[in-house]
């Protein structure tokens, strides 16, 4: 990408602030563009968004789902399953944004963006809008697997579309968590290590697999206080007919607050970062 694409060749730090919302709109969709042709050129880079979905949905619904919903209910477990699983979609596809940004430092292409006269949270913006992208395909794949395996919406389209949102402005929330992560981590491997250890008690210590009122009390109260349980209930809510009003509200604060705090940190990480 030449400095041509983004702006005139000034410096960057006495550039940045004249830079006006127009032109910082053409600076990302330049930079998201970037990040799509790099998954055009490396085609597997889309394996987890593709396969994932397939392997929970079918692992869940046939090793768990006669246990949890009774031998032969499968089917009314997939109701209960898919929307849970589009709250974990965003949060597993977001560990791949802090690995990508950590790899593209050690590429030398993050020093040359910060070389050219555009805002650096354009750079961390355009990953999270191809990022959001992938979230996208994953949750449009799932609730395909969801269709054929019986899941029925007893709401309507509008509240489907509703769940999908709501999942995706938190996943866009997270992602700011992992960049922060890939930019203050050495290795890509270290951020899985650190993201697996912080998931894996979120996601099952939640009501995204099962319901939460035959765990112990201690990890009931856990989970009254997880925001994947929040998400995860006002997606099956919104899918399944019920209260949302709660657990949306909870969601978006979540949402808010996560991206207040870790934003600003990630972006000025970003310019520090030696």
């Amino acid at each position: 990408m030449s400095a041509v694409t983004l702006g005139a060749p000034v410096k960057a730090s006495a550039g940045e602030g004249r830079i006006g919302l127009r032109a910082n709109l053409r600076h990302i969709g330049a930079l998201a563009r970037r990040n799509l042709l790099q998954i055009k050129q490396d085609p597997e880079s889309m394996f987890d968004a593709v396969l994932m979905p397939i392997i929970f949905i079918l692992l869940f619904v046939y090793v768990f789902g006669g246990s949890i919903a009774g031998k032969g209910n499968e089917r009314v477990y997939v109701n209960y399953l898919v929307p849970g699983l589009m709250a974990m979609m965003g949060m597993n596809i977001a560990m791949a944004v802090g690995s990508g940004v950590n790899e593209d430092f050690k590429k030398g292409v993050m020093d040359r963006f910060r070389t050219m006269p555009i805002a650096r949270s354009s750079v961390l913006i355009a990953k999270i809008v191809v990022e959001v992208g992938r979230m996208l395909v994953a949750t449009g794949i799932l609730l395909g697997m969801g269709f054929a395996l019986g899941l029925t919406v007893k709401t309507s389209a509008l509240h489907l579309l509703a769940a999908v949102g709501l999942s995706t402005v938190f996943g866009a929330s997270l992602m700011w968590i992992f960049i922060l992560l890939g930019l203050a981590m050495k290795t890509p491997q270290a951020i899985q290590g650190v993201a697996m250890i912080v998931l894996m008690p979120l996601q099952f210590g939640s009501s995204i697999f099962a319901p939460t009122q035959k765990m112990p009390g201690w990890l009931e109260s856990f989970t009254k206080y997880n925001p994947l349980s929040n998400l995860a209930d006002a997606a099956r809510n919104l899918v399944n007919g019920g209260p949302v009003a709660h657990s949306v509200w909870m969601t978006l604060a979540w949402s808010v607050g996560i991206t207040l705090v870790t934003a600003p940190l990630a972006v000025a990480r970003f310019r520090s970062k030696t």
